[in-house]
């Protein structure tokens, strides 16, 4: 059965990648090495990796599910509200119907922040 998916994060150095996920948006440190750090909040964890070659190939975009998008939204934007996406930086209803706001860093990794409607 599976039960989680958990991405990796290539920055140039690491420092960028804590910047975002531990400063930003309130990740904790489970495990770190020299080039390999695992952040966790609430559950949801990625693995953040300093490689330059891999870093310089892309900058990924992901989404992380919520259940309280207005309290995440409150949170990030006292805390850091210059990482609020400037396309996405207020809650807003998509056409498929979810609530979303985005985070970016300044390497240009995004995360999607949603939630989806209840259903009955």
């Amino acid at each position: 059965m599976l039960q989680r998916l958990i991405p990796k994060v290539f920055y140039d150095h690491l420092d960028e990648g804590f910047d975002f996920f531990v400063d930003g948006l309130g990740f904790q440190v489970l495990h770190q090495e020299s080039d390999l750090v695992v952040v966790e909040r609430d559950g949801a964890k990625v693995y953040l990796v300093e490689n330059a070659e891999f870093a310089a190939k892309g900058r990924p975009e992901f989404a992380i599910e919520t259940d309280a998008i207005g309290a995440m939204h409150v949170e990030i934007r006292s805390r850091r509200p210059d990482l609020l996406h400037p396309d996405s930086a207020t809650v807003t209803k998509k056409p498929w119907g979810a609530l979303e706001f985005a985070a970016r860093d300044a390497t240009e990794v995004c995360v999607v922040f949603r939630q989806w409607p209840a259903t009955a």
